[in-house]
């Protein structure tokens, strides 16, 4: 079968490649960071040459509300001081959690904007933000590991697939573990969108949140739904019209989901009658090993009937 594209996407504006030196922020946007895990983080970063600074809320916690790193405002802050700091040249954040619903009409999209592109890496509850990078500045980012996270700071592959995005970007254009296998195969052409299923889902019913994906390849996944809320966010996305034009889907990993027999059938049912390319298992997300997926940029995404090689093809370095 093979993907179909009503009109094609735009790619957003990309951020310049880091190099050693390179100044970067830590914000937390979302969820509480343990100390010694985000002491650990910032020392990888340390090592790669870069020249880490963490936010001053980065540690704190809400007084009342302990699922968040501190007040809305104060996160908000962060972010907006570090992506305003011309001397900032990307923003890694420390983890997910749950929070960046909450202050992200809290930021001046204005001032971002003329800030201009920037690094900026997180996933999961992090979507949010990608999100409102896409729609409401234009521009790129990267769907990839946090530097306060298990999988950062325990998996090498994770940690160096990240770097090489960040720094030789041409290095790592063709995306896809051996895991990859077509769900319905075929070829697709589009700017990619995305992340954590459950938080698309609940964007897509928000002012300003997208309306359709005309030409544009989504990548999703998600973690801790079991198959019958998963359905449910699905079909939320399906109803909303927020897939409306999707040129093929590239689906990652579906962590505490659930058995993987009975999350395919879901992922069948509610994609697979879309007429369009989809690919499973390509290797990113909450998954212990992930890949770092740019987001914003123009791609290919083949799911060969013959039994080859699945990949997700960046057209583009991930940033210039």
């Amino acid at each position: 079968m093979s993907g179909r594209s009503p009109a094609r996407a735009t790619p957003l504006a990309r951020p310049a490649r880091l190099r050693p030196g390179s100044r970067v922020a830590v914000v937390a946007p979302s969820g509480p960071v343990p100390a010694d895990r985000l002491e650990e983080g910032v020392a990888f970063l340390r090592d790669w040459g870069l020249d880490p600074v963490v936010g001053p809320h980065v540690l704190s916690v809400h007084p009342e509300l302990d699922h968040l790193a501190g007040r809305d405002a104060d996160r908000a802050a962060d972010l907006q001081a570090a992506w305003c700091d011309p001397a900032v040249e990307a923003v890694f954040c420390a983890r997910g959690g749950y929070g960046a619903h909450r202050m992200v009409d809290l930021l001046d999209w204005a001032a971002i904007r003329a800030a201009g592109p920037k690094v900026f890496v997180g996933y999961s509850d992090i979507t949010v933000l990608h999100e409102a990078f896409a729609l409401r500045a234009g521009f790129a980012t990267l769907h990839g590991p946090m530097v306060a996270t298990e999988t950062f700071l325990k998996n090498e592959p994770t940690r160096e697939h990240l770097r090489a995005t960040l720094f030789a970007p041409e290095s790592v254009l063709v995306l896809g573990r051996d895991t990859a296998r077509p769900l319905v195969p075929g070829r697709a052409e589009g700017v990619l969108y995305g992340g954590c299923a459950g938080l698309l889902a609940a964007d897509a019913c928000a002012p300003g949140g997208r309306t359709h994906a005309r030409g544009e390849l989504l990548a999703i996944e998600d973690t801790g739904e079991e198959p019958y809320r998963l359905d449910g966010i699905l079909t939320r996305l399906l109803r909303s019209g927020g897939l409306a034009g999707v040129a093929g889907v590239a689906c990652g990993s579906w962590q505490l989901c659930g058995p993987y027999e009975k999350i395919r059938p879901v992922l069948a049912d509610r994609l697979g009658t879309l007429g369009i390319p989809v690919v499973e298992e390509v290797g990113f997300g909450h998954g212990p090993t992930s890949l770092t997926v740019p987001l914003g940029v123009a791609a290919v995404l083949d799911a060969p009937a013959d039994g080859g090689r699945c990949t997700l093809t960046v057209r583009a370095p991930a940033l210039r």
